[in-house]
């Protein structure tokens, strides 16, 4: 299924003319490049948009969960800004996760919009004290910080954390809230481009996310 353009910090809807992407809401933007419905030929054209954004998620993907929504914010024949991907499945505490991560420059604004906060970037929250959850990204521990949604809404349907992994923003959301607690493992986050023939078997499918 072809990627759509769309606004990475609104769901207003976004119109091109003249090489530019405008939103209703933001103005000029860098679009969102996101499908209808997660398949494996939608992937493939993300990761050539994407480039060398990273894609991440956890790997290996915990058994029976799978890829429902994945997007990148790039101009055609410029760098890409922002990728992200989600992904959900059962677990054995919360009923079915889901789980988004976002990585992305300063200033973008689609892990705000995707954590449903106000502000474009994390908080003065970031690296206050010590960190609440870790990661590994090529062996390396990147270090995560929990991001408040009060400001935002009182569902707290959901855990937003957020750090800096390479100079980009790295911010994880999981939805409901307790699922925070699969963290405590540190999990292992590849960039999914670097998977090789395993792509293949990458399995999609579910409902995606409703931002």
């Amino acid at each position: 299924m072809p990627l759509a353009a769309g606004c990475p910090r609104c769901p207003s809807p976004v119109s091109h003319a003249k090489g530019e992407w405008r939103c209703l809401d933001h103005g000029v933007i860098t679009p969102l490049w996101r499908p209808g419905a997660a398949d494996y030929d939608g992937f493939a054209d993300h990761l050539t948009r994407a480039g060398h954004m990273p894609t991440l998620m956890p790997w290996p993907l915990i058994p029976g969960w799978a890829v429902t929504d994945f997007g990148c914010v790039a101009k055609p024949g410029h760098e890409a800004r922002a990728a992200f991907v989600t992904c959900a499945g059962p677990s054995d505490l919360d009923g079915v996760v889901e789980l988004a991560v976002v990585s992305e420059e300063p200033g973008v604004g689609l892990g705000a919009r995707c954590a449903g906060v106000e502000r474009t970037d994390p908080g003065a929250e970031i690296g206050d004290g010590p960190p609440h959850a870790k990661v590994r990204i090529n062996g390396h521990p990147v270090s995560l910080w929990s991001v408040s949604t009060a400001g935002a809404d009182t569902a707290f349907d959901r855990s937003v954390f957020a750090g800096e992994a390479h100079g980009r923003w790295l911010w994880m959301v999981l939805r409901p809230a307790s699922a925070a607690l699969l963290l405590q493992s540190e999990w292992i986050m590849l960039d999914i481009a670097d998977l090789g023939p395993e792509l293949m078997e990458l399995p999609f499918g579910g409902t995606p996310p409703a931002w």
